[in-house]
């Protein structure tokens, strides 16, 4: 749990992803197209994965994937993201974090 708290706390956006994940995809898109440059973790793919996707679980996470951190607090996951986008809220909720400059 401690690593997942100093990894969100590193960078103003963060997702928890697998490379074979179509929701992940579409989540990453979405936020590349504001122009945020987030911290993307593969959980497939990187040594200590499986120990994230446990502590993210212990926070509740189901599915696990994606996950998203702004301003190091868990926004949600897909469905969260993407009600947020469509409340027009994602946006402000990014400019506070600092992820975005416009």
């Amino acid at each position: 749990m401690d690593m997942v708290t100093r990894m969100v706390s590193e960078r103003p956006v963060v997702i928890f992803s697998k490379s074979s994940c179509s929701m992940s995809h579409t989540i990453k898109s979405l936020l590349l197209e504001f122009g945020v440059n987030p911290a993307i973790y593969e959980l497939d793919e990187i040594s200590k994965g499986p120990e994230i996707e446990q502590a993210l679980l212990r926070l509740g996470r189901s599915p696990v994937v994606p996950a998203v951190f702004i301003g190091g607090k868990f926004a949600g996951g897909a469905n969260e993201i993407i009600s947020l986008h469509l409340q027009r809220s994602l946006q402000p909720m990014l400019k506070n974090a600092g992820a975005l400059w416009v």
